[in-house]
Parts: structure tokens; sequence; C-alpha cells
């Protein structure tokens, strides 16, 4: 009986450990299948990816397949002699290699206007080759190309002008949050401390008699206010030796310097609509009011209604010298034009979206710099053209406006008479501007004959209009 009992037990015990080990078999299985399954899932995720992201490095692979139109930089800005770059779902040849001109997959010749040339052009120009332009500088670099006749040769570009299909206007401003900051802030008590050691306003330029006449202007207000200027232009004072370098101007002690001071005479090089360099950004971003004189249009691009001090709202320097002594002696009207920034409020809601909207980045990881946007842009529209013609489409025409790179002659400032000699602006400046004007109608003229000219035929055309 008793040997029953044991034999039913063992075998009790064998059954439960039987139906454990089924279990237990059981459930790694299932695991091992979900396993395997996310393995599947992940290893076919990931090809996708490197189906998506992985493209040919062979440039001899690239160009005998006639799948990828080629973007030759006629003007050798990013160096690279041959990179396939993919745009979102396109991918482009991108290269500076000039041999490539007669290429069947070339589609575009982007220019940077810096650098344009009529020494050479890619010409003859055929129906399929798009021509593009890359200018965020200062006309003074390239005053044909501000002219309706040379800007209309282009197709796609990226200007400093709001008007641009890819706009720069914000090329200077890194974020929103940079205008905010207030980590260069020095409270206003202490800057009225500094006030006597420290000139009201600072003045920081060592390019001087540019087409804006700026000198002209600021060597008018130095005569009814005192002003630091630590450039090489109307040099008064000397910056720290470390600092002297041109290189040092996004230095973080060359800001502190700047911070100390109450205004900074904000003057551009060139007066062009939506033309903003740093020379806005900077003294904003200090928590410095800026005495601005450039674009036109900057109250469409200010972070408030108060928020710089506007040289055109003054008939005189001696007008304007006197509105800063009354800010510089009153706190509270001081303060106004600080406010936004103290309390972090932006109101300009065309600011806000412009930087917001923009497809590239200015020292942000994150975002394309705006040279790559460029490229993808035209990229894009190219590989747009391709799409519509492989479904029997006629291919969409993009051309530039005038408007997308304009600038005014340049304006001497005249104040008295003896103010009436002959400046850089009266000796070179405007007759270059003027000079301008025939060279980009010989331009237009020897383009539009669609075959190689050179530098003597379009000298000869420039001086006999």
């Amino acid at each position: 009986m008793n040997a029953m009992r044991k034999k039913r037990f063992w075998a009790s015990c064998f059954c439960l450990m039987a139906i454990f080990f089924l279990l237990v078999t059981l459930q790694v299985v299932v695991e091992l299948g979900k396993s395997e399954r996310k393995m599947t899932k992940t290893s076919i995720s990931q090809n996708s990816a490197l189906k998506d992201e992985e493209l040919p490095s062979d440039t001899k692979t690239i160009l005998n397949n006639d799948r990828y139109p080629i973007l030759l930089w006629w003007s050798p800005l990013t160096g690279e002699t041959g990179r396939l770059g993919r745009c979102g779902q396109d991918a482009c040849f991108f290269t500076i290699n000039r041999t490539y001109q007669h290429n069947s997959m070339t589609k575009a010749f982007l220019f940077y206007g810096t650098d344009f040339s009529i020494d050479s052009l890619p010409l003859p120009r055929k129906d399929h080759h798009d021509w593009a332009l890359f200018h965020e500088e200062s006309p003074k670099n390239n005053y044909k190309l501000f002219q309706r006749p040379a800007i209309t040769l282009f197709n796609h570009t990226a200007t400093f002008s709001r008007h641009s299909h890819l706009p720069l206007t914000t090329q200077y401003l890194e974020s929103i949050e940079a205008l905010k900051s207030l980590r260069y802030m020095i409270p206003l008590q202490n800057k009225n401390s500094l006030r006597k050691r420290l000139a009201p306003l600072v003045y920081v330029q060592s390019d001087c008699d540019p087409p804006s006449d700026r000198d002209s202007y600021v060597q008018e207000l130095m005569a009814h206010i005192e002003v630091d200027s630590y450039g090489a232009c109307l040099h008064n004072r000397d910056l720290p030796e470390q600092l002297k370098n041109p290189a040092s101007m996004d230095n973080d002690n060359f800001y502190k310097i700047l911070a100390q001071y109450k205004f900074v005479l904000a003057f551009e090089n060139a007066v062009c609509e939506d033309y903003i360099t740093e020379k806005l950004w900077r003294p904003l971003k200090l928590g410095v009011v800026p005495v601005y004189y450039g674009s036109p249009s900057v109250k469409d691009w200010l972070p408030s209604n108060k928020s710089a001090i506007l040289v055109t709202g003054f008939s005189h320097p001696k007008n304007l010298a006197q509105y800063i002594k009354a800010l510089d002696a009153d706190d509270e009207k001081y303060e106004a034009y600080l406010e936004w920034k103290l309390k972090g409020d932006i109101s300009n809601q065309h600011l806000l979206a412009a930087i917001k909207e923009r497809t590239w980045g200015v020292q942000d990881i994150m975002k394309d710099n705006y040279i790559d946007a460029f490229e993808c842009m035209v990229c894009t529209r190219i590989w747009g053209n391709m799409r519509r013609q492989a479904k029997g489409m006629l291919p969409k025409k993009w051309n530039a406006e005038a408007s997308h790179l304009s600038c005014p002659k340049p304006q001497p400032f005249v104040f008295s008479s003896r103010n009436t000699h002959r400046t850089a602006l009266r000796e070179m400046w405007i007759p270059s501007f003027e000079q301008s004007k025939r060279e980009a109608h010989a331009l237009r003229q020897l383009v539009e004959r669609n075959r190689n000219f050179t530098a003597q035929e379009f000298w000869t055309m420039v001086f006999r209009e």
C-alpha cells in the first residue's frame, strides 16, 4: 500500500515537472518568435533606411547610369570635386569640375555672386541649362548683378532680399532665443557708472568709405557728441591687443566690451532693402541700443517697434546727437528701448515667422546651412521638371526678377560747406554704380548671343555704349 502511494506520488511529481518544462519550452518558443519578428522588422527597417540614405560613392557609377542630375558650381564656392547629395526624396551630383559642362545630365550651373566673372561663362547655354545665383553680400562686391539686365539672366536666386527664391535676410541671426538672451546684458546702473570713462556711443568699423558713406555721417556726428571708435575708420580708441584681429569680432571678450555701452552705431556698408547684417543683430543680442542706418525696410525686421533708433528719422547728425543725449540722461526713456529684451517679448510677427519658416539654420547642427539649402532648392526644382517631362508635360520655367537683388544709386551725405570735398563715394562708388548699368547691358547682350566671348569683347561693348 505504501509502495503504491509512493509510485503515485512520484508519478504525479513527474507529470507536474513535465507540464512545467512544457510551459517553459512553449514560453521560450514564443519569446524567440517575438524576438525573431522584431529582428526581422528591424532588419527590414534598417535595409529600408540604407536604401533611402546610402547613395553610390563611385563617381563613374553615378555618372554612367544617367539617373542623377548634375549641378555644376561654376564659381568654385564649395571646393567639392564631386558629391552625391540627398535632398529629401531626391539626389543630385554637385561638383566644381568644369569638365562636366557638356554632360547630358548637367542641368544647372550655380554661381556665387562675389566670384561671378565675365571671363568665362558656361556658353552656349542650352534650353535645359538653368542658372542659379547665390549672393548674400553687399553690392560693392559685384554691382552689375544688382542691375535688371544681369539679375534676370538667372533662373533661381538666394539673396538677402525677401523677394528672392531663397531669402537670406536673417542670415546673421541664429535664433529668436539669441535675441532674447540676457547673457551679455549689463544692468543700467552699471552702464551709468561706466559712462565716467566711456562715451555713450561706440563705433567699430575698419572697412572705411563704403557706398553708404557712413564715415561721413559719423564724422559729423562726432562734432556733436562723444563717440568711441575702435576700428580703423575714425579711430580714437584702442582695443586690447588680443582683440585687434578682425577675426575676434565674434569673441566673447569683444562682446563684453560692446555690451558696456548704451548705444552702438550700426551702419551698413550699403543701403539696400533687406540688406541687414550683424551690425544690427549684434547690439540687439548684447542688450545695447543700435543707432541704425542701412536697409530702408529695417522696421519689418526689428523685434519691436521700439528697439532701435533709426538715423533716417533725424534731419541732421546734430539732431540725432541731441536725442541720444536726452536718452542718456533719462533712465526711464532709455530703458524703453530695452523693454522688449528685459521682458523677452518679441512682438514682430513677421520676424518670428521668418525665423520659424526658414529651411536653413545659423550655427545649428540640426539644420542645413544656407548653401546646402540653396543647392537643395535647385536640385528639387530640377527633379520636379524631370518628373513633369517624364509625364509628357512641359517643364516649369523659373525666372529671377529685378526685386531679387537690387540697390539704389549710392547717395552722399551733405551737411555743410566743409563736407563738399571729393569723398570715396563721389570718386569711386557712384561712378562704379553708373558703369555697372553699362556692364549689365553688355553682359545681357553677349549672353543672349549664346556663344563664348572674350573680356576684350565685353569691355569694348561696355565703353562703346
